[in-house]
């Protein structure tokens, strides 16, 4: 194909087949190349998020609680991507799960380094490990605890707490003896965040959990409830 001069719009799918216009550009070339610069549009367009991390130990249910947020999420038109990592996959091993949301497609398949929100199921982790670099600069932590502890104030813009143990014990939310303290922690961090209505969680544990089903659900109003900054 020869070289000319053409004015082309450059446009993406958005949520629920609408068209998004990124920009109108005009270029001499051919047409394999505005190809390239097209995809390049879209990528610089597409790249922010609103990112979460969520810590724990192996069997505190952190890679289901990332599930239920990205199903929210997509539920309330968001594009979403729930994606876990494990290390020494053992129960009670620190254990990683992240969450990317954003208005338009998601290149991205790699791990969060930091993110807008820090959910830390078990606070203990945050004694053992440099957690500070986990939290973007004005990002939030949102962690299981009943007060603010040493530590908690250096990470993150705000801090948060719910006493997430608490309400699973409440709620005799266990497995193999074991407090399930995800579920009050979807709850809060849905919270904070800003992204949902309470009910938006409740239906997407409906979708996800098929055990115990009530005492999750109540799990996740009582982490809604319940949370709120450290120390007040």
């Amino acid at each position: 194909m020869s070289s000319s001069s053409r004015r082309m719009i450059c446009c993406a799918r958005g949520p629920g087949g609408s068209t998004v216009i990124l920009g109108r550009i005009v270029i001499k070339t051919e047409a394999k190349v505005y190809i390239n610069v097209c995809a390049s549009l879209i990528r610089n367009v597409m790249t922010e998020t609103f990112d979460v991390v969520w810590l724990g130990r192996g069997g505190q249910g952190g890679v289901t609680a990332a599930l239920i947020f990205a199903q929210a999420a997509v539920a309330r038109g968001y594009y979403a991507l729930a994606i876990p990592f494990f290390g020494a996959e053992r129960r009670g091993a620190p254990v990683f799960a992240y969450n990317r949301l954003s208005k338009t497609t998601i290149y991205s398949r790699a791990r969060v380094r930091a993110g807008d929100v820090l959910a830390v199921l078990d606070p203990s982790l945050i004694g053992v490990m440099d957690v500070r670099g986990l939290v973007k600069p004005g990002g939030v932590l949102v962690v299981n605890s009943r007060r603010l502890e040493p530590g908690f104030g250096g990470v993150g813009r705000e801090q948060f707490c719910v006493d997430a143990l608490a309400i699973a014990e409440e709620l005799n939310l266990k497995v193999a003896g074991i407090p399930l303290v995800n579920m009050p922690m979807v709850g809060a961090v849905g919270k904070v965040s800003g992204f949902f209505e309470l009910q938006d969680l409740l239906d997407a544990t409906r979708a996800q959990i098929k055990v115990m089903l009530e005492s999750n659900l109540r799990a996740v109003e009582e982490g809604w409830k319940r949370v709120g900054k450290c120390g007040c």
